[in-house]
């Protein structure tokens, strides 16, 4: 990965979606995971051979959002 770092606080209504890029000529294609809200639009773009890395990211934030759950749970109103 190309190195940048920024944050953004994700929101109940943060959208994500995928967009493919088909192969074209002399272009492997790729596939863009964007991430947006309001302010912020991220775009990461994924070509062929990276799928490990996006299942990285997957799992991460897989365990992130159980980690939210368990700060939910201990929260008395239930409140992060």
């Amino acid at each position: 990965m190309k190195t940048l770092t920024t944050t953004a606080h994700l929101e109940a209504d943060t959208t994500a979606r995928v967009s493919l890029f088909a192969p074209a000529s002399g272009d492997e294609g790729f596939v863009s995971l964007r991430v947006g809200g309001e302010f912020v639009d991220l775009a990461l773009i994924a070509r062929p051979g990276t799928a490990d890395a996006l299942r990285t990211l997957a799992r991460a934030a897989e365990e992130a959002a159980a980690a939210l759950d368990r700060i939910a749970k201990t929260t008395p109103d239930g409140d992060a």
